[in-house]
């Protein structure tokens, strides 16, 4: 069952989002009395300029906006964050913004969590808690400003000042709650006449989006990356008609990594692919070339466990509200799953392997494993595929290249093709 803590925090994002499109209407409704009617183009608020003031025990944000705007402000602790919803906003911040903290804030994201939603979040150096947060309305020559104070305070009353259901001791169960990025259709809504479409499902998973940047180098993000070879692979596999692709997102839009893993089982996926570029820290030398992971509940060398680590903070650095996984069924029945599941995907890993290395540069190590939470759908095959490293300058100017991105969608469709050709003779023979 979905905790109250989730459940609280998607309503406010629906009563924000609907707020956004109340005052979307409102300024539609002022076009059509006067100048012509603009509603074909979004009239997001826009923010201009940020700026952070205060020291160790009490530290302020100012966000500088063209119009007021509704948000709510709340805490998340382990790690101590605060996170700030607000109506989508287009943001126009100075490179760099919020990679620097000042007093009680170690450095802050912003960007899309849902159409029509945004996030602001802020890594705190300690407990603090929200002493004040407020809009002022424009005045003396100075534009709309969102205000948010910090306060210094003791974990006891940090811990304290949180709802009662975000309190880490009491650890609620993950939201079950349908997944919004891709919507399924009932089956009573098809037509009576209408064959289900009984081609097998591919899930592309580009990682990261919205306030999750990944990694970045050269001024260009790791989430723009994988979600334009993504776009292309999509493209590549449908025009065979042989499978039904789903994406996991098709914009710049934050999804958590439980989702992304919903996505998969809510289509019956056949197989789940998703797609990475990494970066290596400049005090580790450099690397080049293309990994392919599998899950396991252990990191093949140290490089994999590093990497599997970053990319489960994905939700934290989203400002979800970590919590523990419920018990769904028998642990028995789930390893017994996961244990026939893990052999396709190391299968899969192999094929693609074999293809990719005709055409793309691999890792000198190209097959590794480790405990990547987006991989661990029990009964679909998944792999995690990274592309290259975009501190590598070469492999940056290959994740770039149109050219190389429409050889390396073609091995992995190759790949994909061999793969679920040899899955659905193998269950036609069981049948």
């Amino acid at each position: 069952m979905a905790s109250r803590a989730n459940h609280q925090v998607f309503k406010c994002s629906v009563l924000l989002c609907a707020a956004a499109l109340l005052c979307s209407s409102a300024g539609i409704g002022a076009a059509a009395d006067g100048a012509p009617n603009s509603a074909a183009v979004p009239n997001f608020p826009v923010a201009s300029e940020v700026r952070l003031a205060g020291d160790a025990k009490q530290t302020r944000f100012v966000l500088d906006l063209d119009r007021p705007i509704q948000f709510r402000a709340f805490a998340l602790a382990d790690p101590y964050r605060v996170v700030v919803d607000i109506p989508q906003v287009d943001f126009k911040l100075k490179a760099g913004a919020g990679s620097a903290g000042r007093g009680l804030i170690k450095a802050f994201r912003y960007g899309l969590v849902m159409p029509g939603g945004s996030r602001i979040v802020f890594d705190l150096a300690g407990p603090a808690k929200i002493a004040n947060s407020y809009v002022l309305a424009a005045a003396n020559g100075q534009p709309p400003r969102l205000v948010l104070e910090l306060e210094q305070v003791d974990r006891t009353s940090f811990v304290q000042s949180l709802a009662a259901e975000s309190r880490p001791e009491l650890k609620p169960a993950i939201s079950d709650t349908a997944v919004a990025a891709v919507p399924v259709e009932p089956a009573a809504a098809a037509k009576p006449d209408t064959p289900a479409d009984t081609r097998p499902v591919v899930v592309i998973d580009p990682g990261h989006g919205g306030i999750d940047n990944g990694t970045q180098a050269g001024g260009t993000s790791e989430k723009e990356l994988v979600l334009g070879f993504g776009l292309v692979l999509r493209d590549r596999l449908e025009k065979s008609g042989k499978y039904r692709i789903v994406m996991t997102r098709t914009d710049d839009t934050f999804i958590p990594l439980t989702d992304r893993v919903k996505v998969a089982r809510n289509q019956s996926a056949a197989l789940f692919v998703s797609i990475h570029a990494d970066a290596l820290p400049r005090r580790e030398g450099d690397a080049q070339g293309a990994t392919i992971y599998t899950l396991s509940d252990k990191g093949s060398d140290a490089e994999a466990e590093r990497l599997a680590e970053a990319e489960n903070k994905a939700d934290a650095i989203g400002g979800v509200n970590l919590t523990e996984e419920p018990t769904e069924v028998a642990d028995i029945l789930i390893e017994l799953a996961q244990r026939e599941t893990r052999t396709f995907s190391n299968r899969f890993a192999r094929l693609l392997m074999g293809e990719m290395k005709t055409t793309v540069r691999m890792h000198k190590h190209p097959l590794k494993s480790a405990g990547f939470k987006v991989l661990k759908a029990p009964d679909v095959p998944s792999v995690l595929v990274e592309l290259g490293y975009v501190s590598n300058k070469g492999d940056l100017e290959l994740l770039v290249s149109e050219n190389w991105r429409n050889r390396t969608a073609g091995a992995m469709a190759q790949a994909i093709d061999a793969f679920l050709a040899r899955r659905l003779a193998t269950a036609g023979t069981a049948n």
